[in-house]
């Protein structure tokens, strides 16, 4: 007969002088110690298995990671714009144009059924009204300089010299025709060209940013001047030189590309500190 009381919540051992069972009862803090230890360790397991939500700041909604693309049809309301339609689906321009066959922004019209998806059939073309009057669409994001009926107007190249133009020896990025003027919308000019091409820098300076963080302008470099001036080029199908380079005048930067816009191009912007102002102000005469 065993003298002695078992605990089954605590260990116990033998007396090796009485041969008693003796239990040894675990303090009330260390049970609780030990308890606050488990509860910690599966709170910790729960939070790491949790899947955070995927936010895109540039569009102002939040969405959750393998969000469906755009798909089925959408019908071209008045106001509407290429840039605008696809910014609405998370769409690229170039991607909305292609599936719609679309090779001037003029060809919209109010009524007009676009696909947003490859996989829906091409609407007919016959149901149209009439053209969409539209406000100038965010620099660079489409061609705007073109007439209802589809003939592309020739943009303004006329432009009276600043008065500080000779502050900085100043020379055109691109050879291409200019297909959009400067305005308060654009904040810059379209200067028309083939992939590739060659762009350059049109003053001596460094490189501020080059990336694709901006939307609307695709592969972008920014390049900071003396007295405050600050060039930009987007629209770029490659970038050449890396943040914190520094550059020469007429140095290749960048090539001719159609990046987040509907045709190759580049948009050039002059800002001086801070404020956009005419290019062609500053640009030397050709």
């Amino acid at each position: 007969m065993l003298d002695g009381t078992l605990v089954t919540d605590a260990p116990f051992t033998q007396s090796p002088h009485t041969g008693r069972f003796l239990s040894y009862r675990r303090p009330k803090a260390a049970l609780l110690l030990t308890a606050l230890l488990s509860v910690a360790v599966l709170s910790g397991c729960a939070s790491r298995s949790a899947r955070a939500p995927v936010s895109d700041h540039s569009s102002g909604t939040a969405t959750t990671a393998g969000a469906q693309a755009a798909s089925g049809t959408y019908v071209v309301r008045a106001g509407d714009t290429l840039y605008k339609i696809a910014q609405a689906h998370g769409m690229e321009v170039s991607r909305l144009s292609q599936l719609n066959n679309i090779t001037n922004p003029s060809q919209l019209a109010i009524g007009q059924v676009l696909r947003l998806d490859s996989g829906t059939s091409m609407p007919s073309s016959g149901a149209t009204t009439s053209p969409v009057k539209t406000t100038p669409p965010p620099a660079g994001s489409e061609t705007s300089g073109a007439t209802a009926g589809g003939a592309a107007a020739p943009a303004d190249t006329s432009a009276a010299r600043a008065s500080d133009a000779g502050v900085i020896a100043w020379s055109w990025p691109s050879n291409g025709k200019i297909i959009q003027g400067f305005n308060a919308t654009t904040k810059g000019i379209d200067i028309e060209g083939s992939v590739g091409a060659p762009v350059t820098a049109a003053a001596e300076g460094k490189v501020m940013y080059a990336g694709n963080g901006v939307r609307g302008l695709g592969n972008l470099i920014l390049l900071g001047h003396s007295n405050g001036f600050i060039t930009a080029y987007a629209h770029n199908q490659s970038l050449l030189v890396k943040t914190g380079e520094s550059v020469k005048k007429g140095a290749k930067i960048a090539t001719l590309g159609q990046s987040d816009t509907s045709s190759p191009r580049l948009h050039f912007e002059i800002r001086r500190r801070g404020t956009p102002v005419n290019p062609l102000s500053y640009l030397p005469a050709r």
